[in-house]
């Protein structure tokens, strides 16, 4: 969540979009929509999924590839998704021949390693905002607050929203060392409510409701550790672009 010594300047930077946020809606009908079961159990984040309730939620492969080079950039990722009383549980599961983490500082660039990303949207039939989270095996983050053509048609990201949360990852194989054939690797985080809502309008987090969403691999798949790949979970636009593309986010739907 935002710290104190920044909320009056964050206040200051965010107040414009506040009402842009609430003026543009997200194209609903067509989205694809994401079943998100609601956990009772309690859930240690320890990159396994060793608690039943991940064995009944949905799981789903990120099958829209960009940047493909050779079939074997198309590695196959797993993400499950899960509602607790006051957290978000998210898990990606990769399969990985080449395992790669270089970066090391918050707000670096881990999308340039292999990398797992998740985007919310707190209001479905927004547009112009939402949060990121981008994490690689070091576990470090990138996180932001993005807004969508926030002057004269300009991206903007505001990267000083550092917000609390957990993460663990495994894996199989070994990091920055090309020289053998890696299995995979795992990341589960516990991502609270509490982190959300200071843009304005929160969708309350119960059953029947939706918030918008977008899950990401970027995946590096060579020896050097340059080449990269993108997966999502849903179809995007021009990838030359980026993948901050909202309106073509998918619906994440809260069941029980």
């Amino acid at each position: 969540m935002f710290r104190n010594t920044k909320i009056l300047i964050a206040l200051c930077f965010l107040s414009t979009s506040v009402f842009a946020q609430q003026e543009k809606k997200l194209s609903l009908g067509e989205q694809p929509v994401f079943k998100v079961s609601k956990v009772s159990e309690p859930i240690v984040i320890d990159g396994k999924m060793d608690e039943a309730s991940w064995s009944k939620t949905e799981a789903r492969t990120l099958d829209y590839f960009y940047r493909v080079d050779k079939p074997t950039d198309q590695q196959k990722s797993t993400f499950r998704m899960l509602w607790g009383k006051e957290k978000f549980y998210v898990f990606f599961e990769m399969e990985d021949q080449y395992i790669t983490a270089r970066e090391t500082k918050r707000d670096g660039q881990p999308y340039l390693d292999d990398c797992a990303e998740i985007f919310f949207i707190t209001a479905p039939d927004s547009l112009d905002t939402h949060f990121g989270y981008e994490l690689n095996l070091n576990k470090a983050v990138n996180d932001f607050i993005f807004f969508n053509d926030y002057v004269k048609g300009k991206d903007v990201v505001y990267k000083t929203f550092n917000p609390d949360f957990e993460v663990e990852v495994t894996y199989d194989g070994t990091i920055n060392d090309n020289s053998d054939i890696d299995k995979g690797w795992t990341m589960e985080m516990a991502i609270p409510y509490s982190n959300f809502g200071e843009l304005g309008k929160v969708v309350a987090i119960e059953p029947g409701n939706k918030w918008a969403f977008l899950a990401i691999r970027q995946d590096r798949n060579d020896a050097e550790g340059d080449r990269r790949s993108t997966s999502t979970i849903f179809p995007i636009y021009d990838i030359s672009k980026n993948v901050h593309q909202a309106n073509r986010f998918g619906l994440m739907e809260f069941v029980e």
